[in-house]
């Protein structure tokens, strides 16, 4: 056995991240290296914020922050939504997460129009980009001829 192998260390951050990755953001759900270095920074900031004497809520509530910035908001969750929503005859429910995952690729374009933030679902563009994402997935159906 080699033992220059070290043990994948699984704290509640890492573990936590890795759960939120696969169901908002498949893409990076392996990016073993992300979650570390996000994990590895929660547990310092509740560290840092029980040893200054902050309640363990509030440690809570600032380790959680810096664990989730900028996934707030999901482009697949996005998409899962369009097809839940604007195409739930041609898609069963169970086949949205799968579907998205293939979309995603195809629908980069479009996401790129956008200034994506973690509030970006409540500003006025959000709607532009759900019209805009519906056209480009009645394109991608038209293509595969799932219509």
């Amino acid at each position: 056995m080699n033992k220059n192998i070290e043990p994948v260390e699984l704290s509640y951050y890492r573990l936590s991240l890795q759960s939120f990755l696969q169901d908002s953001h498949p893409e990076l759900a392996n990016d073993s290296e992300f979650i570390a270095s996000r994990g590895d920074l929660a547990v310092q900031t509740y560290s840092q914020s029980i040893k200054a004497g902050q309640s363990h809520n509030h440690a809570e509530a600032l380790a959680s922050e810096v664990l989730y910035k900028g996934l707030y908001f999901s482009k697949h969750d996005t998409l899962v939504n369009v097809l839940w929503n604007e195409f739930y005859q041609e898609v069963p429910q169970g086949s949205a997460n799968h579907l998205a995952q293939k979309l995603l690729a195809f629908c980069e374009s479009v996401f790129a129009k956008y200034p994506l933030s973690d509030d970006f679902a409540y500003e006025p563009e959000f709607n532009e980009l759900y019209t805009e994402l519906t056209g480009t997935i009645v394109i991608w159906m038209e293509e595969h001829e799932l219509q």
